[in-house]
C-alpha cells in the first residue's frame, strides 16, 4: 500500500534522483524488471532470465540514498513501520515503473517493473482477436491470470483502453499502485491507487458502486471479500475485471474458491458460475524473431452452457476438454497456442514444451495429430 503519491522528480526535487540512472538503462535496454540488493550489482531481467549490469556494487547506505531519495517523508515512515512499501514512479511522461521496496536480512532491496506509458494495442501484443469480444461484453467477470511476469496487467490494460476508444461508459479502477494512465475518450475513466485516493481495496468496493461505474478494475483477485464484490457486481449488470495467479482456467476456479471457508464454497460455486464470462490465461515465452522480445502463449475460455455447467458442477478438470472442443466459438487452446508459435517461427519447441499442459500432446500436435473432446482427430 501507498501512503501518499510519491515524489515526482521534476516537480518535488531540485535535480534528478539518482535512481533514475538505473531506470533509464532499464529503459534503453527495454528490461522487463530491475533488481537492486545490497552487495550486488544491480540486474535487469531481460528475456526471462536476471543479467548482472557493470553498475557498482550496492552498499546498505548507497541503498538508501538511493530509495529515500524518490520516497515522500509519510512514504518514509510507513516503510520503516512496515518493512515494505508499493509505489510508481515516472521518469518524465513516457515511462512508468512499478516499485517494491522490501527490507530482507535487515538491509533495503529493491524491484521494479517497466511500465509503458503508452497502453499496447491487441495486435502490438499479438493477442488473439476473441479478446475484443471479450472487452466489448457489458457484464460479467473477466479474469487473465498467469504467472508473476506473465503480462496480466498489460493485456488488461489493452482491454480497458479498447474500451475507452469505442463505448461510452464510465471506467472505475482500484488499483495498488496505478500503472497504465488511461486518457479519457468516448468513455470517462477514475482511477483510484490505494494509499493516495482510497485507503484500503475494502473501502474503495464499499463504495463503489455509487460512483455509477459500468466496467471496473479491481486489480488482483486476492482475498474472498474482492472476489465477492467483484461477482456481485457482475451480477447487477457490470463488467468486472481482475488478476489471479495461476496457470490455466481450471486451476482459476480452485483457487478463487479456496479464498472462502468451506462451508461458503458451493453458494460462491453456483454464483461464480453465472457470472463469469471469459477467463484468460498466459504466459510469456521469449521469441525468437528480432525487434520481439517476448510473445505470449494463450488460452481463452468463454463462459457458454458447458462452461458454465461444469463449474456449478464442480467438474473443473474437464473444462481444458470444452476449450480443445469450441474453438470456433472463439475460444484458444494452450496447446494450439503454443503450437501455432512453433509453426509459425515465433518461439523455440525448447521454450514451448515447459509451459505445455501435456507435453506429449504438444509434439503430436507439431506432427498434425491434434486431439479434442472426444479422441484423436
Amino acid at each position: 500500500m501507498t501512503p501518499d503519491q510519491p515524489l515526482d522528480a521534476h516537480q518535488a526535487l531540485d535535480h534528478e534522483p539518482q535512481l533514475n540512472k538505473y531506470f533509464k538503462v532499464a529503459i534503453k535496454t527495454e528490461a522487463n524488471d530491475i533488481h537492486l540488493k545490497v552487495g550486488q550489482p544491480p540486474k535487469l531481467r531481460l528475456q526471462g532470465s536476471l543479467k548482472n549490469t557493470t553498475g557498482e556494487i550496492l552498499t546498505p547506505q548507497r541503498m538508501e540514498e538511493l530509495v529515500y531519495e524518490i520516497m515522500s517523508p509519510s512514504q518514509k515512515e510507513f516503510f520503516t513501520n512496515n518493512g515494505t512499501l508499493d509505489f510508481a514512479h515516472e521518469i518524465g511522461k513516457e515511462h512508468r515503473f512499478r516499485i517494491n521496496v522490501f527490507r530482507q536480512r535487515g538491509l533495503i532491496s529493491l524491484v521494479a517493473r517497466r511500465v509503458s506509458a503508452h497502453v499496447p494495442s491487441f495486435e502490438h501484443l499479438h493477442l488473439p482477436p476473441v479478446l475484443e469480444k471479450v472487452a466489448a461484453a457489458h457484464q460479467g467477470l473477466v479474469l487473465v491470470v498467469g504467472a508473476t511476469g506473465s503480462g496480466k496487467t498489460t493485456t488488461i490494460a489493452s482491454m480497458l483502453d479498447y474500451i475507452t476508444r469505442t463505448r461510452a461508459c464510465h471506467i472505475v479502477t482500484v488499483e495498488d499502485p496505478i500503472e497504465y494512465l488511461y486518457n479519457d475518450n468516448k468513455a470517462i475513466v477514475s482511477q483510484r491507487e490505494i494509499g493516495i485516493d482510497v485507503p484500503d481495496f475494502e473501502e474503495a468496493l464499499t463504495y463503489l458502486m455509487r460512483q455509477d461505474p459500468d466496467v471496473v478494475f479491481v486489480g488482483e483477485m486476492r482475498d474472498a471479500r474482492t472476489v465477492t464484490a467483484g461477482m456481485r457486481a457482475a451480477e447487477t449488470g457490470h463488467l468486472v475485471m481482475g488478476t489471479m495467479h495461476s496457470s490455466n482456467a481450471s486451476q482459476a476456479v480452485h483457487r478463487l474458491l479456496d479464498l472462502f471457508p468451506q462451508e461458503e464454497r458451493e453458494l460462491v460455486r453456483q454464483t461464480l458460475s453465472l457470472a463469469v464470462k471469459a477467463i484468460v490465461s498466459q504466459a510469456l515465452l521469449p521469441c525468437i524473431k528480432e525487434g520481439i522480445p517476448r510473445i505470449p502463449a494463450v488460452e481463452v475460455m468463454l463462459a457458454n452452457p458447458s462452461v458454465r455447467k461444469l463449474i456449478s458442477e464442480g467438474r473443473e478438470a474437464d473444462l481444458p476438454s470444452v476449450i480443445r472442443g469450441s474453438q470456433r466459438e472463439g475460444m484458444v487452446d494452450l496447446t494450439d497456442s503454443l503450437c501455432r508459435l512453433i509453426e509459425e517461427g515465433w518461439v523455440d519447441p525448447k521454450e514451448a514444451y515447459p509451459v505445455a499442459p501435456n507435453t506429449e500432446e504438444l509434439k503430436m500436435a507439431l506432427k498434425g495429430i491434434r486431439t479434442t473432446a472426444g479422441g484423436i482427430l
